[in-house]
C-alpha cells in the first residue's frame, strides 16, 4: 500500500516481536507508519478503532476464538476484516502434514539409530500450526460477530512435496499471479485461502 498509493492510508502495524517492529521501521522510515509491539489475542486499541484490519498469517500460530473477536472488537461498524487461512484440506497440505513431514521425522530418527550426527539428520520441528477449513472458519467469524461476504483460495498448487520445488520453478514461469486465485472449482488446489467480512457492531 505505501508503494502503491503512498499518503492515502493511515497504516498501523502489529506485532508479538520487537524485533520485527524494528525491522519494519527501518523499512517504512519515510512513511507514516504507527507500529507496535503486541500480541493479537489482546490488541493494545480502542474498540472500533479501524475501518480496515488485516491479518494475515496470523490466525494459525494464536488462539483463532480470541484473535477472531479482537478483530470484531478494533473494528468500526461497517468496517473490512481480512484475514488469511492455511487450507488444510488442500491435497497439498493433506500430503505435507500427514505424509512428507512424518517420513521426514521417521528417516531422522533412522538415521539417528545408524549414528548420523544431529545437525546432519533430517528433521522437521513442530509447527504448531493450526488451520481450519473455509467453512469452519467461517462459521468461527459469525460466532465473533462478524458478517463474512466472501472467500477466495490462492497460491494453487498441483503438485505435493517435495515434487512442488521442482514443478514450481517451472510453472511459476508462465503463470500470471491472478491464475493461482479462485472461487470457482479449481479452489480445492488452493493451500490457503481469504476471508472477506465486516464489522457488525
Amino acid at each position: 500500500m505505501l508503494d502503491a498509493r503512498p499518503g492515502d492510508f493511515r497504516i498501523t502495524a502489529v506485532d508479538r516481536s520487537p524485533a520485527m517492529i524494528v525491522e519494519a521501521a527501518g523499512n517504512t522510515a519515510d512513511a507514516e507508519v504507527e507500529l507496535v509491539v503486541g500480541v493479537a489475542e489482546a490488541l493494545p486499541f480502542p474498540d472500533a478503532s479501524f475501518d480496515v484490519v488485516v491479518a494475515m498469517g496470523v490466525l494459525e500460530y494464536c488462539d483463532f476464538v480470541a484473535v477472531l473477536r479482537e478483530l470484531e472488537r478494533v473494528v468500526r461498524p461497517g468496517g473490512t476484516v481480512l484475514v488469511s487461512m492455511l487450507n488444510p484440506l488442500s491435497p497439498y497440505r493433506l500430503f505435507e502434514w500427514g505424509v512428507y513431514w512424518p517420513l521426514l521425522r521417521l528417516l531422522g530418527r533412522a538415521e539417528g539409530l545408524l549414528g548420523r550426527s544431529a545437525d546432519r539428520r533430517h528433521c522437521v520441528p513442530k509447527s504448531g500450526i493450526r488451520a481450519l477449513p473455509a467453512g469452519s472458519l467461517w462459521r468461527r467469524m459469525r460466532k465473533a460477530g462478524l458478517r463474512p461476504v466472501d472467500v477466495v483460495h490462492y497460491d494453487l498448487t498441483p503438485a505435493v512435496p517435495p515434487f512442488d520445488r521442482f514443478l514450481g520453478k517451472w510453472t511459476r514461469r508462465r503463470e500470471r499471479p491472478a491464475d493461482t486465485v479462485t472461487r470457482g472449482l479449481r479452489r480445492w488446489m488452493g493451500t490457503a485461502y481469504l476471508v472477506v467480512a465486516t464489522g457488525v457492531r
